[in-house]
């Protein structure tokens, strides 16, 4: 339940700093703006992904037998 939460925020994330670039170039927000958004939007994309996409655990060296 918490993954799907924390996978919509980082879509939201995503799209906040993505789209804010697109706006730009049509001419509809300034440059500050895009600025703002793109900043908050990568910081909380950064923040929430790595706790829902799986990794799997590098196994210790001790623990392989060759």
């Amino acid at each position: 339940m918490k993954s799907s939460y924390l996978k919509v925020l980082s879509v939201v994330a995503l799209c906040a700093t993505i789209l804010p670039c697109l706006l730009y170039f049509t001419g509809v927000i300034g440059h500050s703006a895009v600025t703002l958004m793109a900043l908050v939007g990568t910081i909380i994309w950064f923040a929430s992904t790595p706790w829902w996409m799986g990794r799997e655990v590098r196994v210790d060296a001790k623990e392989v037998e060759i």
